[in-house]
């Protein structure tokens, strides 16, 4: 049986660059990876209030100081009046990692296919008590229309307050997960209902990436084939060099 490999992981050193971007050869990397988790929670969890909608946060690190960049559909909820609110938020993450912290606010140009945006919005309808089918068709439509090639979604758990949980999912437009140059978005988010908790996954098709640069490798990959062949001599038609044949009466 297949087994599923998460998208973005599939991707990463191709197409996706990784979210924390920095290096540490020290003993202490396992400390600094745990402090980055800790922050991107507590500004998920601090920027909820303020539906400042959260696409993904970067942090990069130096000796002195770490710099975080926030991916937000509402860059100014994550502002504040006067800066006031950012402020607010580097010094709380300055307390929490002993170190300065400098935050850039980066708007998100189409939220409408942002997976982590979309998966976000359909479990705040859940747990408002909107119907799943609704909230799924309803996102899909709007990120088609906002120029994604294919959409995805699956909920599962005790869809409805059922019982027996279960599994549904809608899809629109195509998703190709083994096309590494395909730049398919993904992310999973959790709705916390009166029923329980229910799983929403959701796949943003973009388009392709790439294209250009692949056919240069391989276009400069067949010149080196070329110019090999005609380095070694003549071939045969089976591909391997041919044998000079030695002159009769010669050993």
């Amino acid at each position: 049986m297949g087994q599923k490999v998460n998208p973005t992981g599939f991707r990463l050193g191709i197409i996706r660059d990784w979210t924390s971007r920095w290096y540490d050869d020290s003993p202490v990397i396992s400390e600094k990876i745990k402090q980055d988790q800790v922050i991107r929670n507590y500004v998920q969890t601090r920027l909820k209030r303020e539906k400042a909608g959260i696409a993904r946060i970067i942090i990069e690190r130096t000796n002195k100081n770490i710099r975080i960049n926030i991916y937000a559909a509402r860059p100014g909820a994550v502002v504040g009046r006067k800066g006031e609110e950012i402020n607010n938020l580097s010094q709380e993450l300055g307390r929490i990692t002993g170190k300065e912290v400098k935050i850039d606010v980066v708007e998100v140009v189409k939220p409408e296919i942002e997976a982590q945006l979309i998966g976000e919005n359909i479990a705040y309808q859940l747990e408002n008590r909107v119907s799943f089918r609704r909230a799924m068709k309803q996102a899909i439509q709007t990120a088609m229309r906002a120029g994604a090639e294919g959409v995805r979604i699956r909920c599962a758990g005790r869809l409805g307050g059922a019982e027996i949980a279960r599994a549904e999912q809608y899809k629109e437009g195509k998703i190709p997960l083994h096309t590494i140059r395909a730049n398919v978005d993904y992310s999973s988010v959790t709705a916390h209902t009166i029923a329980g908790t229910i799983g929403i996954k959701v796949w943003v098709y973009k388009g392709e990436v790439l294209v250009q640069r692949i056919d240069a490798i391989e276009e400069e990959e067949m010149k080196r084939i070329k110019e090999r062949r005609s380095d070694s001599g003549p071939r045969s038609r089976d591909g391997r060099n041919k044998r000079r044949r030695r002159p009769a009466g010669r050993p």
